[in-house]
């Protein structure tokens, strides 16, 4: 497949749709040096994104925890994410919002007089773990770990908290493992490193308390629908050493969709009932 900056089709750009390979930025771009950028990744089944509201307005949230605000609407977001399956043929696609301060009069850290620009693509894309989501995805333990919420605006989906998470998962990949759980700088239980996580012990759902890590729209269903089957979920702090005890485990994100667990380090998991169950649940929930 070619590289992503190299295919056909069209991609909203700042009010308008450009040909794929002519929607670019200036390499003074303001958030390419300083990771003023934030994003929205969803996911559109039969031609109807997922949340696709709750995608639009987070975005919004995003960017005022990074102290801009977008120059458009959530309407405006919500027509144009529309105009670009329907312009590029998608029906099952994934979709980028992405926004930023762009190249203007400050380059340095402060960039109050740069405009802030926006960008929506959509593209073809399967499982984000590959043959992982059906059979057990096995996970290495990340070195790196989500900072204090006193040091980055963790509720906003910043392109800049994402850097730790590329390491390790580039890291986990070169061991053979499809992606990486994260601890918290207090040494518990995160995430993945873009994806939520959860564990079933006794029949119970165990999920860590999102008080230093995105809470994510898909992870927020899954619990609703955890609740519908009254199934008992505990949104709490989780020890490493805990990790022995769970019976089934698995991973949830807009990408990720459902994902199970099968190994976490040392740590192996069945890909149990209620696994299986979440996960034919949410796919016949976002295909309604």
């Amino acid at each position: 497949m070619a590289g992503y900056d190299d295919r056909d089709g069209m991609i909203w750009m700042d009010g308008r749709m450009q040909p794929w390979r002519d929607a670019n930025v200036h390499v003074l771009t303001h958030a390419l040096h300083y990771a003023s950028s934030v994003f929205e990744g969803e996911r559109a089944y039969r031609g109807k994104i997922f949340e696709s509201r709750k995608h639009s307005e987070r975005l919004h949230f995003s960017a005022r925890q990074l102290d801009f605000e977008i120059p458009y609407s959530v309407d405006e977001i919500e027509a144009a994410k529309l105009e670009v399956l329907k312009m590029n043929g998608l029906g099952d696609a994934y979709v980028r919002a992405v926004a930023w301060r762009g190249a203007g009069e400050d380059m340095g850290v402060a960039s109050a007089r740069n405009p802030v620009r926006l960008a929506i693509a959509a593209w073809e894309w399967g499982s984000y773990y590959g043959a992982a989501k059906f059979k057990g995805a096995k996970l290495d333990i990340s070195d790196w770990k989500r900072p204090s919420p006193e040091t980055a605006p963790f509720q906003a989906k910043a392109a800049g908290l994402y850097m730790i998470c590329t390491i390790s998962k580039h890291k986990a990949e070169a061991k053979g493992c499809s992606d990486a759980v994260m601890f918290d700088h207090r040494g518990y239980v995160a995430e993945a490193t873009g994806a939520n996580i959860f564990f079933v012990r006794d029949g119970q759902v165990h999920t860590p308390m999102p008080d230093c890590f995105l809470n994510g729209i898909t992870r927020q269903t899954v619990i609703g629908m955890l609740e519908e089957r009254q199934v008992k979920v505990h949104e709490r702090h989780i020890m490493p050493e805990e990790l022995e005890g769970f019976e089934q485990c698995w991973l949830t994100g807009t990408a990720a969709e459902v994902t199970p667990v099968g190994q976490i380090g040392d740590y192996n998991f069945e890909v149990g009932a209620l696994t299986r169950d979440i996960a034919e649940g949410y796919e016949a929930l976002v295909r309604r």
